[in-house]
């Protein structure tokens, strides 16, 4: 009887534990069904949306950028196809150790690509290199799998066509910055968009950037793009073209890179005097903006910015150097204005000028003589000049120069130009608090002392000699184009205004000049040419004063860095001129056999490329 007790208790436990796991596995299928009820009912639309922003994704596609071309059609800057390494924070996993593995064969900067990823949008790309390499596209495609969230597009990239030519007029692109973007106007732009940074590339920004596209496309859960489903493709911006002439150009870079052991440094201009096209333009030293367009590494730009040469500096228009015996036209036309020298009276150089107790001395030891005007602006006698300063004063000085355009801005479409400087006793007693002293003005007569000038002044002076007084506003784009070569907008000559000039006094300047090149003792006789009469003048502008060089020490064991700068500025012809051209080298010596023949080149290249139109009679 125990027995079938136990046996009936047993049964009883096992009734009711089944019956407990019966209402059990009843609650839990409703449970499922309630959920299942939820997801599909409830939150079906809003998952079915959440599922297939997984699957499709919005990719943006950049812009296509425009090209500058020379006045000749000839590319300077255009686009060509490269892969851009990016990555999708939300398809990976890991995307410390992603970039890690990266690392291993991929040269880039990973904290800022960690910090771009903190910073990205959901399912935003960030980019880790562009413009890599075949190994490397290589190496992303045999490893897809160990990498997700990775992946390698085919994008746009600003490619300047002969590298470093015209880098500081063409200028370079750059990742938008924070505070650009929260003030700029447009909402096209993002975050790693790349922009104009300098030069052109950021003055005509807008004309040159063209409109973003977009693409859907379906993913795999890595990421991975399976096929496109919508595009629709971006659109080029509108094209430049410029007023520089590329085989002008070519030669002006080439004549400015080559000379002796030292890297070059100085600039150069060359512009129509009548309509103020700039036909070439040069910097030296220059970089190249590819290692721009590409993304430059925090230490290739550091390497560029501290640069003891300044590569990044445009020394044509904000490189401010003493004018030296260039500022001679000044003073000659100063003194003849001011009634303290006509054009047949002379003065005796002896090699020396005396000032109370100051000695000024002459470039000619033993002196030039007796000389006229025509005779001190060809010999470039400094005693000359030193007493026509010393007649007209200071205020004289400054008052022509200005006449000029030197002292102020030319008005040139460009980042960074700048003034220069043009002292006078009133500017003096502002900037110094201190008044003027009549030894200062010796040194001002010959361009020394507190003169400062741009080469890009120095070339709007010879248009203003050569034209006649007409002070035209130098430029550099002719006009733009849209994608399918329509004008769009053209940019005609600006005619600031006719400068009051003395005909009789500037044609006495000007016969001056032409004997500077073409007369037997003229100084700047390298500039001459066999069959197109170039008028010039020859400067030596002093970087430091230094007594122990002075005289006895021949200039080439002067140590570089205190050498002299050379000058030579000029326009050509001189029956009817057409081109101004101002040359600089830093620590080139004497203008006349170091600057002169780079402007008698640029000059000949131009005439054999457009020939000088003679009348017939």
């Amino acid at each position: 009887m125990s027995s079938l007790r136990y046996g009936a208790e047993i049964s009883e436990t096992v009734r009711k534990r089944f019956k407990f796991f019966i209402i059990l596995s009843v609650l839990g299928f409703l449970c499922l069904l309630m959920r299942v009820w939820y997801l599909q009912i409830l939150k079906g639309d809003s998952l079915r949306e959440l599922s297939e922003n997984n699957r499709v994704r919005l990719v943006t596609l950049p812009p296509i950028r425009g090209a500058i071309k020379d006045r000749n059609g000839e590319v300077l800057v255009n686009i060509r196809p490269a892969f851009n390494l990016y990555i999708t924070p939300e398809d990976s996993r890991d995307v410390d150790g992603v970039l890690g593995f990266l690392l291993k064969k991929i040269q880039f900067d990973k904290k800022k690509v960690l910090k771009s990823v903190k910073e990205a949008p959901s399912f935003g790309n960030v980019l880790i290199k562009a413009d890599v390499s075949r190994e490397e596209v290589a190496f992303v495609e045999e490893n897809n799998r160990n990498i997700p969230g990775v992946h390698l597009i085919v994008e746009p990239l600003r490619n300047y066509v002969h590298k470093d030519l015209a880098a500081h007029v063409m200028g370079y692109l750059g990742e938008i910055s924070k505070e650009k973007l929260e003030n700029q106007e447009e909402t096209d732009y993002q975050m790693g968009d790349l922009v104009g940074k300098d030069g052109i590339e950021n003055i005509y920004e807008k004309e040159l950037r063209g409109k973003k596209g977009y693409k859907e496309v379906e993913v795999d859960v890595a990421g991975r793009e399976l096929r496109t489903l919508r595009m629709l493709p971006p659109q080029s911006g509108n094209h430049l073209t410029l007023t520089l002439d590329l085989r002008v150009q070519q030669v002006l870079e080439q004549l400015l890179a080559s000379r002796d052991e030292n890297p070059v440094t100085g600039s150069a201009v060359a512009m129509k005097v009548k309509t103020g096209e700039i036909v070439a333009i040069a910097s030296k030293p220059s970089f190249d903006p590819n290692a721009f367009a590409a993304g430059i590494s925090r230490r290739n730009w550091r390497k560029l910015l501290f640069d003891p040469e300044h590569p990044l500096q445009n020394k044509a228009i904000d490189g401010q150097y003493p004018p030296g015996s260039t500022y001679k036209m000044v003073t000659a036309y100063a003194g003849l204005e001011e009634k303290a020298i006509t054009p047949e009276s002379t003065i005796f150089c002896p090699g020396y000028f005396n000032l109370g107790r100051g000695t000024y001395r002459c470039w000619k030891k033993g002196g030039h003589g007796r000389k006229t005007v025509y005779d001190a602006l060809v010999q470039s006698s400094d005693v000359f000049f030193y007493t026509v300063g010393n007649r007209v004063g200071i205020d004289a000085l400054a008052k022509y120069a200005k006449k000029f355009g030197l002292g102020n801005f030319t008005g040139v479409r460009l980042n960074g130009e700048k003034p220069g400087l043009i002292p006078s006793t009133l500017w003096k007693m502002k900037a110094r608090n201190k008044g003027w002293l009549s030894g200062e003005t010796i040194s001002a007569a010959i361009g020394q002392g507190y003169n400062l000038v741009t080469p890009m002044q120095q070339a709007a002076m010879m248009s203003i000699i050569s034209n006649g007084g007409m002070l035209v506003r130098p430029f550099l784009v002719k006009r733009v184009e849209d994608p399918n070569g329509s004008v769009v907008k053209d940019f005609f000559p600006d005619l600031q205004k006719k400068i009051d000039i003395n005909p009789d006094t500037l044609s006495i300047i000007r016969k001056g000049l032409l004997g500077v090149v073409n007369a037997p003792h003229g100084t700047g006789q390298k500039a001459r040419l066999k069959d197109v009469l170039v008028s010039g003048k020859t400067g030596t502008a002093q970087v430091v004063k230094m007594k122990s060089y002075e005289e006895n020490v021949p200039e080439e064991e002067v140590p570089y860095p205190f050498r002299d700068h050379a000058w030579f500025v000029s326009y050509a012809p001189f029956e009817d001129p057409e081109i101004a051209v101002s040359v600089i080298i830093e620590h080139g010596g004497h203008g006349g056999s170091t600057a002169a023949p780079i402007a008698r080149s640029v000059i000949e290249t131009f005439f054999n490329l457009y020939p000088v139109q003679k009348n017939v009679g």
